[in-house]
Formats: structure tokens, sequence, C-alpha cells
């Protein structure tokens, strides 16, 4: 199954390009990159669960950058990533709140009968997928970690 969001990210490239946007056709260009090398590599066709992941771990690398240059005081090179990781985010889906988070992990341990850190691997097993590019994943383990702590 093609992925839906990988087709909204090329029809955004084309977009881009019409409009001579070559900052935002700039990022575009490179998440079209990293869908290929990695269709290209594994010999699959990406569907949108594995697209998602793609573009929240590009995110991820991206913050991770802006605040390595904001203690490097390049407050211009976190400029430039703050708006790769706006542009990236536009194709994600839309966040979800810290409440939804809580009731999707509680559901999901009762579901697995988690009762200690020992089943944090199925808990995250089940939440995973559901929260993919809509929550940071490091920040949803540790909430786990509270829970079954």
């Amino acid at each position: 199954m093609a992925s839906e969001t990988k087709a909204r990210i090329s029809q955004a490239v084309k977009d881009a390009m019409r409009a001579k946007d070559k900052a935002r056709l700039g990022v575009l260009r490179i998440l079209m990159s990293e869908f290929k090398r990695i269709e290209v590599d594994e010999r699959i066709e990406l569907d949108d669960a594995r697209v998602l992941a793609v573009l929240d771990k590009q995110v991820k690398q991206r913050r991770d950058s802006v605040s390595q240059y904001l203690e490097a005081a390049r407050q211009e090179l976190a400029d430039i990533e703050s708006f790769e990781i706006g542009v990236i985010q536009e194709f994600l889906p839309s966040a979800l709140s810290e409440v939804e988070i809580t009731d999707m992990l509680k559901a999901a341990i009762t579901e697995t009968g988690a009762e200690s850190m020992r089943d944090m691997g199925k808990v995250m097993a089940i939440v995973k997928p559901k929260m993919q590019g809509r929550a940071d994943m490091g920040d949803v383990s540790k909430l786990v970690k509270v829970l079954l702590g």
C-alpha cells in the first residue's frame, strides 16, 4: 500500500518548485531522498507508518541540532533547523496532548496486564504504532516508567 503522506510530500515538492521557495524545497527534497534511500536499500515501498517514523526521526535529529546550536550561541543555524522542523511537522498528524498520551498508556497497561518494568516492552509495542509522529517516544517511555514504577 502506497503512502498517502509520501504522496502529499511529493506534491508539496512540485508546489515549492512552482513557487520558487528554495528553503522549503530543500527540506522536502531531503525527505524524499531519505524515503528513496530506504526503499532502495530495503527493496520495499514505504507505507504510511514507516513514512511517519522517518518524519519523526528527522524532527528529532533537528531538535537535537537546535539545542546544540543554541548551546554554541549559533542562533542563525538554530533558526534554520527550527524552520525545517516546521516544514516536516506539516506532514505529521496533530500532536497528542499529555492527557491523551496518559490515557492511551493506561489502556495499554490494562490491555497487556503489565505490572512492572519487565512489561515495559509489551506496553511500548502497543502504543508506539498509535503514537508514532504524534508524540516524542522518549517522553512516552519515561511516562511508562513512571506508570509502571
